[in-house]
């Protein structure tokens, strides 16, 4: 059961006509990954009470900054490694959100965790904070594959951290696995793919590796130390994902997301609802070191270091909504860069796509006057489906999804 408050339900819980998402960004982890390039850091734990009270404050002084309290809808703790935080941290995190917003009855709540740094009392005492999604980052079932990428975990305690957050009481539960590595062959990624879906998940994301500049791993591809990944391999990865998922009754909703359809009619959806909420381009309030947001007409973004975040917190200088005293970065965005925005992320939804009637309802004009030249463009390419009522992505433009997504920018 939820510790956290929630509103009302019913028209006088309505304060906001569209519900907010809230990111939280937990930038510690015990050691940096090969492949990341977020915005994350090892050895500085001793900085997490001072972080927290700062990202705790920041919640607070952009909730009361905000024109009327607002409604939210999920929240997502990410990183970095936010299972590195103590319960008692991620709990008064949550306490600040629910005192600064109003907190939808069904608000999705979701926390990343590294299999190997949880057990099951942190799992528990996370549930009874009020946690309900738990998203794990396995990445693979081959230990040679997670040495390669500097995962600190074993396939084995990833297989006891799920079981362990069944039993805590997690009904809504996320793996990402990769594909595409150096030296991984098609039988190395069809045993992890098995693998992972043996151990039931309600939610997959499945990323093809990208070498990122400046990664260790971009260094030593560079260098010659490591293979570069072969595309073409990487393309047939996805394909065989892709068609093993569907096979086995999982919906494809993103180019790199599956999930579980609802067991009953009016079941949950197993889909990550903060995700939707960017790809959907819909507001969002970002929070912590490097975070970014969008929200009242403008993108924003925060200190990158947490020191410099946690100074910056510390001067707390008023700031206007959406911003708070550790934004860096503010722009306004016109209603050109919106639309464009829009059909740019709307392009990975693989089922939803952009709905003319909803992007007319939102800008006041035709999604065929804005971009149907493009669309049309793109349809005789094979790489978009354009009714004229709705612009999806195929499935051949999934593999050439950049294409795509070029045109809109």
């Amino acid at each position: 059961m939820s510790a956290l408050r929630t509103g009302p339900a019913g028209p006088n819980a309505t304060k906001s006509p569209q519900p907010h998402s809230v990111y939280l960004h937990v930038p510690f982890c015990a050691v940096r990954c090969a492949y990341c390039d977020f915005n994350t850091y090892a050895g500085l734990e001793a900085l997490m009470p001072e972080y927290v009270s700062a990202l705790c404050r920041e919640v607070e002084l952009v909730g009361a900054s905000a024109p009327e309290k607002l409604l939210v809808h999920t929240v997502f703790l990410g990183g970095g490694t936010p299972s590195l935080l103590p319960v008692s941290a991620v709990k008064k995190i949550l306490d600040a959100v629910n005192t600064a917003f109003e907190l939808l009855p069904d608000c999705e709540l979701t926390l990343e965790a590294n299999p190997g740094t949880v057990d099951f009392e942190q799992l528990a005492g996370l549930r009874a904070a009020g946690i309900n999604r738990i998203s794990f980052g396995v990445q693979s079932a081959n230990a040679h594959e997670l040495q390669l990428l500097d995962r600190l975990h074993t396939f084995a305690q990833a297989q006891t951290a799920v079981h362990n957050a069944r039993r805590a009481g997690f009904a809504r539960l996320s793996l990402d696995v990769m594909f595409g590595l150096p030296y991984q062959t098609l039988p190395e990624w069809q045993h992890t793919l098995h693998a992972v879906l043996a151990l039931n998940p309600d939610h997959l994301s499945v990323y093809a590796l990208i070498l990122e500049h400046g990664t260790p791993m971009q260094a030593a591809v560079t260098k010659g130390q490591l293979p570069l990944p072969d595309s073409d391999l990487a393309a047939d990865m996805y394909e065989w994902a892709s068609a093993t998922l569907t096979q086995n009754g999982w919906v494809q909703y993103e180019i790199s997301n599956w999930a579980r359809p609802p067991t009953a009619p009016h079941s949950p959806t197993q889909e990550c609802r903060h995700n939707l909420q960017y790809w959907r381009n819909l507001p969002y309030l970002g929070f912590g070191a490097g975070a970014h947001g969008f929200a009242g007409g403008a993108r924003y973004s925060n200190a990158l270091a947490p020191q410099a975040f946690i100074k910056r917190m510390r001067a707390a200088r008023p700031s206007a909504f959406p911003a708070s005293p550790a934004c860096v970065q503010r722009t306004e965005v016109s209603a050109a860069v919106e639309m464009s925005d829009t059909m740019l992320m709307g392009m990975r939804l693989t089922h939803e796509g952009v709905s003319a009637r909803n992007f007319e309802s939102r800008f006041g004009t035709s999604l065929e006057a804005q971009f149907g030249a493009k669309l049309r463009a793109l349809q005789a390419r094979g790489l978009v489906d354009w009714t004229g009522e709705r612009a999806r992505i195929t499935p051949g433009g999934r593999l050439l999804a950049n294409m795509v997504f070029t045109e809109f920018i």
